[in-house]
Protein backbone atom coordinates (compact mmCIF):
# COMPACT_ATOMS: atom_id res chain seq x y z
CA UNK A 1 0.00 0.00 0.00
CA UNK A 2 1.42 3.43 -0.73
CA UNK A 3 2.42 5.85 1.57
CA UNK A 4 0.45 8.76 2.18
CA UNK A 5 2.20 12.00 2.62
CA UNK A 6 1.04 14.65 4.49
CA UNK A 7 2.09 17.94 4.36
CA UNK A 8 2.16 20.99 7.05
CA UNK A 9 0.34 24.23 6.03
CA UNK A 10 2.61 26.86 5.58
CA UNK A 11 3.22 29.63 8.25
CA UNK A 12 1.75 33.19 7.39
CA UNK A 13 3.85 35.58 6.85
CA UNK A 14 3.39 38.77 9.26
CA UNK A 15 4.98 42.02 8.76
CA UNK A 16 7.78 43.25 11.27
CA UNK A 17 6.07 45.10 13.74
CA UNK A 18 7.45 47.64 16.59
CA UNK A 19 9.68 44.81 18.08
CA UNK A 20 11.64 45.10 15.60
CA UNK A 21 13.67 48.07 17.45
CA UNK A 22 13.22 46.54 20.44
CA UNK A 23 14.62 43.40 19.30
CA UNK A 24 17.54 44.70 16.83
CA UNK A 25 18.06 48.36 18.25
CA UNK A 26 16.93 48.76 21.66
CA UNK A 27 18.85 51.95 22.10
CA UNK A 28 16.63 53.94 19.53
CA UNK A 29 13.53 52.55 20.99
CA UNK A 30 14.52 53.51 24.85
CA UNK A 31 15.99 50.47 26.23
CA UNK A 32 19.59 50.74 27.65
CA UNK A 33 20.41 47.11 27.31
CA UNK A 34 23.41 47.06 24.95
CA UNK A 35 26.85 49.01 26.64
CA UNK A 36 27.34 49.71 22.52
CA UNK A 37 24.33 48.96 20.01
CA UNK A 38 24.43 46.51 17.80
CA UNK A 39 25.56 46.81 14.10
CA UNK A 40 26.15 50.45 14.16
CA UNK A 41 30.40 50.15 13.64
CA UNK A 42 30.08 48.67 10.18
CA UNK A 43 34.03 48.98 8.89
CA UNK A 44 36.01 49.36 12.08
CA UNK A 45 38.37 52.57 13.06
CA UNK A 46 41.40 50.74 11.42
CA UNK A 47 39.62 49.95 8.10
CA UNK A 48 41.49 51.20 4.90
CA UNK A 49 40.23 53.16 1.96
CA UNK A 50 38.24 56.33 1.85
CA UNK A 51 35.97 57.10 4.60
CA UNK A 52 32.82 58.06 3.44
CA UNK A 53 29.01 59.07 4.63
CA UNK A 54 25.76 57.68 3.38
CA UNK A 55 22.84 58.84 3.69
CA UNK A 56 19.25 58.75 2.09
CA UNK A 57 15.65 58.84 2.86
CA UNK A 58 13.12 55.72 2.72
CA UNK A 59 9.83 56.60 0.59
CA UNK A 60 5.58 55.04 0.17
CA UNK A 61 4.41 55.08 -3.17
CA UNK A 62 2.89 58.29 -2.07
CA UNK A 63 6.39 59.69 -1.72
CA UNK A 64 5.75 60.44 2.22
CA UNK A 65 8.89 58.88 4.50
CA UNK A 66 8.82 56.10 6.27
CA UNK A 67 9.76 56.40 9.56
CA UNK A 68 10.17 53.33 10.97
CA UNK A 69 12.83 51.37 8.92
CA UNK A 70 15.37 48.95 9.77
CA UNK A 71 18.67 48.95 7.11
CA UNK A 72 21.30 46.08 7.60
CA UNK A 73 24.29 46.49 5.57
CA UNK A 74 26.86 44.30 4.23
CA UNK A 75 30.21 45.22 2.07
CA UNK A 76 33.56 44.45 1.06
CA UNK A 77 36.35 46.38 2.30
CA UNK A 78 38.72 49.09 0.21
CA UNK A 79 40.63 45.69 -1.19
CA UNK A 80 37.12 43.73 -2.31
CA UNK A 81 37.13 41.09 -0.10
CA UNK A 82 34.41 40.31 2.39
CA UNK A 83 34.80 39.48 6.50
CA UNK A 84 33.92 35.94 5.89
CA UNK A 85 35.93 32.54 5.61
CA UNK A 86 34.72 32.15 2.16
CA UNK A 87 36.48 34.71 0.97
CA UNK A 88 39.98 33.93 -0.27
CA UNK A 89 41.30 37.67 0.39
CA UNK A 90 42.14 39.18 3.80
CA UNK A 91 40.32 41.57 5.70
CA UNK A 92 41.91 44.21 7.95
CA UNK A 93 41.73 43.40 11.61
CA UNK A 94 38.19 44.77 13.65
CA UNK A 95 36.65 45.21 10.08
CA UNK A 96 32.83 43.81 10.02
CA UNK A 97 31.46 44.78 6.48
CA UNK A 98 28.58 44.91 8.17
CA UNK A 99 26.09 46.80 9.76
CA UNK A 100 22.56 48.17 10.86
CA UNK A 101 20.54 51.07 10.70
CA UNK A 102 16.99 52.98 11.25
CA UNK A 103 15.28 55.18 10.17
CA UNK A 104 14.87 58.59 12.06
CA UNK A 105 11.39 58.13 14.25
CA UNK A 106 10.83 62.35 12.93
CA UNK A 107 12.65 62.43 9.71
CA UNK A 108 12.52 59.21 8.23
CA UNK A 109 16.00 59.53 6.84
CA UNK A 110 19.36 57.19 7.75
CA UNK A 111 22.76 57.46 7.66
CA UNK A 112 25.99 55.62 8.28
CA UNK A 113 29.69 55.94 8.03
CA UNK A 114 31.79 53.50 6.73
CA UNK A 115 34.66 53.12 4.35
CA UNK A 116 34.26 52.74 0.12
CA UNK A 117 34.26 49.02 -0.92
CA UNK A 118 36.33 47.91 -3.74
CA UNK A 119 35.32 46.08 -6.61
CA UNK A 120 34.27 42.36 -5.72
CA UNK A 121 35.10 39.54 -7.88
CA UNK A 122 31.66 37.36 -8.78
CA UNK A 123 30.42 33.93 -9.92
CA UNK A 124 32.51 33.16 -13.13
CA UNK A 125 35.22 35.48 -12.34
CA UNK A 126 33.35 38.41 -13.28
CA UNK A 127 34.32 41.34 -11.59
CA UNK A 128 31.78 43.38 -9.90
CA UNK A 129 31.21 47.16 -9.36
CA UNK A 130 32.11 48.20 -5.76
CA UNK A 131 28.18 48.05 -4.04
CA UNK A 132 26.98 47.91 -0.53
CA UNK A 133 24.40 45.20 -0.06
CA UNK A 134 21.17 46.38 1.61
CA UNK A 135 18.05 44.68 3.65
CA UNK A 136 15.25 46.56 4.28
CA UNK A 137 12.37 45.51 7.01
CA UNK A 138 9.46 47.56 8.49
CA UNK A 139 5.77 47.26 9.03
CA UNK A 140 4.09 46.79 5.76
CA UNK A 141 6.84 45.10 4.59
CA UNK A 142 6.05 40.77 4.23
CA UNK A 143 9.41 39.83 3.58
CA UNK A 144 12.55 42.49 3.94
CA UNK A 145 13.42 43.86 0.43
CA UNK A 146 17.13 43.52 -0.85
CA UNK A 147 18.64 45.80 -3.24
CA UNK A 148 22.31 47.57 -3.83
CA UNK A 149 23.80 50.40 -4.22
CA UNK A 150 25.88 51.93 -6.13
CA UNK A 151 28.19 54.49 -6.78
CA UNK A 152 27.86 57.06 -9.31
CA UNK A 153 31.65 57.94 -9.99
CA UNK A 154 32.20 54.34 -11.08
CA UNK A 155 30.68 54.92 -14.19
CA UNK A 156 32.87 52.50 -16.19
CA UNK A 157 32.89 49.76 -13.88
CA UNK A 158 29.07 49.97 -13.26
CA UNK A 159 28.57 49.66 -16.91
CA UNK A 160 30.37 46.03 -17.00
CA UNK A 161 28.61 45.24 -13.53
CA UNK A 162 27.03 41.82 -14.26
CA UNK A 163 24.52 42.38 -11.75
CA UNK A 164 23.32 46.01 -13.21
CA UNK A 165 23.72 44.39 -16.70
CA UNK A 166 20.17 42.59 -15.62
CA UNK A 167 18.36 45.26 -15.07
CA UNK A 168 16.89 46.15 -19.14
CA UNK A 169 15.85 49.81 -18.51
CA UNK A 170 18.45 52.38 -17.82
CA UNK A 171 15.96 54.45 -15.85
CA UNK A 172 15.39 51.29 -13.31
CA UNK A 173 19.31 50.83 -13.27
CA UNK A 174 19.38 54.43 -11.80
CA UNK A 175 17.56 54.09 -8.91
CA UNK A 176 20.64 51.85 -7.55
CA UNK A 177 23.33 54.90 -8.20
CA UNK A 178 23.89 56.88 -4.82
CA UNK A 179 25.11 60.39 -5.82
CA UNK A 180 28.19 61.77 -4.89
CA UNK A 181 28.52 65.44 -2.68
CA UNK A 182 31.10 66.93 -1.02
CA UNK A 183 30.21 68.24 2.48
CA UNK A 184 32.42 70.43 4.76
CA UNK A 185 35.40 68.57 2.50
CA UNK A 186 34.46 64.71 2.98
CA UNK A 187 32.14 62.58 0.70
CA UNK A 188 28.88 62.12 1.29
CA UNK A 189 26.65 59.70 -0.91
CA UNK A 190 22.66 60.27 -1.08
CA UNK A 191 20.87 56.90 -1.61
CA UNK A 192 17.26 57.27 -1.74
CA UNK A 193 15.04 54.04 -1.45
CA UNK A 194 11.61 54.47 -2.87
CA UNK A 195 9.45 51.35 -1.50
CA UNK A 196 6.55 51.19 -4.63
CA UNK A 197 5.42 53.46 -7.54
CA UNK A 198 6.74 55.60 -9.76
CA UNK A 199 10.98 55.67 -9.81
CA UNK A 200 10.44 52.38 -6.95
CA UNK A 201 13.90 50.83 -6.26
CA UNK A 202 15.38 47.59 -7.90
CA UNK A 203 14.72 45.11 -5.50
CA UNK A 204 15.93 41.83 -5.97
CA UNK A 205 14.66 38.33 -5.22
CA UNK A 206 17.64 35.95 -3.39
Amino acid sequence: MAQRLDYLKETPSQTAGPYVHIGLAPGAAGFDIYAQELGWDIAGPHAAGERIRVEGLVTDGTGSPVKDVLIEVWQANAAGHYAHPEDPGETEDGFRGWGRVITDFDTGEWGFDTVKPGAVMGRGGRLMAPHLNLWIVARGINIGLNTRLYFDDEADANAADPVLSLIEWESRRDTLIARREIRDGAPVYRFDIRLQGADETVFFDI
